[in-house]
């Protein structure tokens, strides 16, 4: 993240977190550890990456999130490629 990229303000990173749920679980826990990982730091073009991300349907972005296929055509961009990189290291908390 670049110090000049804007950050989101709280009511749309709200807003953002609501648009993010999803249908299955599996995917739920990787919105969720990403937005543990960033906690209030999202930047505007971090939320476009993954505004693009959420208009997925739920399978097409666990098959995205766990690497079994890569972002293509409109949907391969710098900021979705950075999020989805994101989303796929962002540290895994035991579940109890």
């Amino acid at each position: 993240m670049s110090p000049t990229e804007p950050l989101l303000d709280a009511r749309d990173l709200s807003r953002l977190r609501w648009r993010c749920r999803r249908g299955l679980l599996e995917n739920d826990l990787f919105v969720e550890r990403y937005f543990s990982a960033v906690g209030g730091a999202l930047t505007q073009r971090e939320a476009r990456g993954l505004q693009a991300l959420m208009d997925l349907p739920d399978n097409d972005l666990l098959d995205l999130l766990l690497a079994r296929r890569e972002p293509e055509a409109e949907l391969d961009s710098p900021e979705v490629r950075e999020v989805l990189a994101s989303m796929r290291a962002a540290p895994r908390r035991a579940l109890s």
